[in-house]
């Protein structure tokens, strides 16, 4: 290997390859020693280690002429190891380079990837002497140069986004017609007929549960971590998903979907990483300056802040780290072109020294980045910590997952008493709870299910969850799941029960894409999709977590049809991409409200329906430009006489959603009519005026 070096430069971070050679650039405030190491192609054998002897500002660097991409290496980092002081350098660990948009090899669960003896007694404060590369994943020099040839981005309007929750592997692994090589990766998503699927769904954007290189396992577990909240790498995507490592395959993908109209939003996880907790292993972050990158227990060092529930909250105040992390976000928008980010635990990465805060160092950053503040953003709220639910109170522009339309929509279709002023509030966008600061309708994700708990038809068919197949003894998941099984606990042949089940879960889908807000369907619901009442399926790389294509029967083709009217409904309805939200005043130059509640007797909510704690059913009237949306829901269990408003100079009353298929298509409707209600369903009337 001949090979020229020279001092290099401090930026840009991480292995850039210039056609000549690579300049190799480490971020490190407290190491004594960078040692650069060079494998072969393989990853087994190690050719060279190179000390770095050039730091300026804290950033250690070499340039290697005579490199080339492809070339596979990692990095030794010597320091103090006094984990009483939160300083565990070991140079005996290759470590992963920060900035390495690939890896190479698989993490192999071995004594040697722990900083310390885990044999010993005395636990993270005893030292490991054995080589660590062997068994860890090695970095690889990227080339970014793809063509994109005329890639144009769908750049929706957060007002008109149907968004789709996908796991690349759960979606994909028994699709039908794919070749077995593509099976569970981003190869699988290009596939002619899903694309023709997802377009005619109609959603707008898929997004994309985690695909940033992540551990297999979950810390001290032998549970596989299957959906991928344990990163590794944050530019690196997971080889998992790659065919034979082509990180094209991911821009292969992005591309396809911009060609058929549908944006690409990544689910990141920045607030933790997969080393976990003092017990975890050491492979990057941790052997490369674990003062730096991860939050310290300020009473004692050799602990860590955990705002997370997994382990260590990574420091996004040291400004090292968030400009880490904004690489991060700005090479997948840069350089494979996605268009925004689910960023979990938000709330986390928001806090600033323990607390959160609405001008954080990184809310700021992101505010403040010319490439950032343009895409996507949406937060996860709330983090596993004192003061960590923070619904509503992150900066204008930024997107929310509103937990509390999940659980408010879950318990009026359970059935549940004194739901009817939390329900209007929520599917009516939740001003009260994003309705300041400026912020826009579009501000609330409204979801009744993600890949956190129940799905849409375990959630019509369980009291309870089943966990067992976690090897937790069913202890994980969550306990309040507002769930109803109709009478049986899971699988059923009563007809009875089936029918209730599929009323309700056409109920629940109606009123998530009825309301006002950004709508998130997680994928498989529209098929009816089963975990097996498990809510909490992170470790199920298997038939508990993949769809199974060739499984689907009428009943559920029926559903996605369903779904897709759905869909094609709301677009069909201007009022759905408003951006400002409800007054309840008369619109200008009308005679009718923005919005309007009515109850059974045709006439507007008063404070004694408000106040009525046994009303199960509730309509609002909306307007939207020369038509008026009336919306019934109606969760009784057993029909309900309802009389129409009456609503003067109006045309044609047009029934566009009935939910329970009772009505005749030719049913005429019209102002002051009295009709009757289907028991747990959704009725939908088209007004002209």
């Amino acid at each position: 290997m001949k090979i020229k070096l020279s001092q290099g430069k401090p930026y840009p971070l991480g292995a850039t390859f210039d056609g000549k050679g690579v300049n190799f650039s480490l971020f490190s405030a407290n190491a004594k020693k960078v040692i650069l190491c060079l494998f072969d192609q393989s990853g087994i054998e190690e050719l060279k280690q190179i000390e770095i002897t050039q730091n300026d500002h804290n950033i250690w660097h070499v340039y290697l002429e005579g490199i080339k991409a492809g070339q596979v290496y990692g990095y030794r980092v010597d320091g103090e190891y006094k984990p009483l002081e939160g300083k565990r350098f070991n140079k005996n660990k290759l470590l992963i380079d920060p900035y390495a948009k690939k890896l190479i090899g698989k993490l192999i669960w071995h004594k040697a990837i722990f900083g310390y003896d885990i044999d010993s007694p005395a636990q993270d404060l005893s030292f490991s002497t054995l080589d660590s590369a062997p068994y860890v994943p090695k970095s690889v020099v990227a080339d970014d140069d793809y063509n994109w040839e005329d890639d144009i981005l769908p750049d929706y309007d957060f007002s008109k986004s149907i968004i789709y929750e996908v796991h690349v592997k759960g979606y994909t692994e028994l699709y039908p017609k794919i070749e077995d090589a593509f099976r569970g990766k981003f190869k699988a998503l290009t596939s002619p007929k899903i694309m023709q699927y997802l377009k005619w769904l109609g959603i707008t954007a898929v997004e994309l549960q985690p695909v940033h290189a992540f551990f297999g396992h979950k810390i001290g577990k032998e549970q596989v971590n299957y959906w991928g909240y344990e990163s590794l790498s944050f530019f690196a995507p997971d080889n998992a998903y790659l065919h034979q490592g082509r990180i094209d395959d991911f821009k292969d993908m992005v591309k396809t979907m911009h060609k058929n109209g549908i944006e690409v939003i990544l689910d990141v996880v920045y607030n933790h990483t997969g080393e976990g907790n003092q017990l975890g292993p050491t492979l990057c972050y941790r052997g490369i300056d674990n003062e730096s990158y991860y939050t310290l227990d300020k009473n004692n060092k050799r602990y860590y802040y955990d705002s997370t529930g997994c382990g260590a909250s990574f420091n996004v105040e040291n400004p090292y780290v968030l400009m880490l992390v904004t690489d991060s976000m700005r090479y997948w928008v840069q350089k494979m072109h996605v268009d925004g980010f689910r960023l979990d635990l938000a709330a986390s990465l928001s806090r600033v020294k323990t607390v959160f805060k609405y001008d954080s160092c990184f809310l700021n950053a992101v505010r403040q980045d010319e490439i950032l503040r343009n895409v996507k953003m949406i937060a996860e709220p709330w983090d596993a910590s004192m003061g960590g639910y923070q619904i509503g109170a992150f900066p204008a522009g930024w997107a929310e997952w509103n937990d509390r339309f999940r659980d408010v929509v879950r318990r009026f279709w359970r059935g549940d008493e004194r739901q009817i002023g939390e329900f209007a509030s929520r599917i009516a966008g939740s001003s009260d709870v994003f309705g300041y600061n400026n912020k826009n309708l579009w501000s609330s994700i409204n979801f009744i299910t993600a890949h956190d708990g129940f799905n849409l038809n375990d959630l019509v068919s369980y009291n309870h969850k089943h966990n067992f197949a976690n090897g937790e003894n069913n202890r994980d998941g969550s306990d309040n799941n507002w769930s109803f099984n109709s009478g049986v606990e899971g699988f059923s042949c009563d007809e009875d029960v089936i029918q209730n089940r599929y009323l309700r879960a056409k109920a629940l889908m109606a009123t998530l894409l009825l309301s006002f807000g950004t709508p998130m369907i997680l994928a498989g619901d529209e098929l009816l999709h089963t975990q097996f009442g498990n809510n909490n399926p992170y470790c199920q790389d298997n038939i508990i977590s993949w769809i199974v294509w060739e499984a689907i029967g009428t009943n559920e083709r029926n559903f996605a049809r369903y779904v897709h009217k759905l869909i094609a409904l709301r677009k069909s309805f201007n009022v759905f991409s408003r951006k400002h939200f409800f007054t309840g005043e008369k619109v200008e130059k009308t005679d009718y409200r923005d919005l309007a509640w009515y109850n059974e007797k045709g006439t507007e909510f008063v404070g004694a329906d408000w106040n009525n704690g046994k009303a199960k059913s509730i309509s609002y009237l909306a307007y939207s430009e020369n038509k008026l949306l009336l919306t019934i829901f109606n969760a009784e269990n057993e029909a309900k006489k309802w009389k129409l408003p009456n609503i003067k100079k109006t045309k044609n009353w047009n029934l566009v959603l009935d939910s329970s298929a009772c009505f005749d298509k030719n049913t005429q409707l019209k102002s002051s009519k009295t009709i009757m209600i289907p028991a747990w369903s959704v009725l939908a009337i088209e007004i002209n005026i």
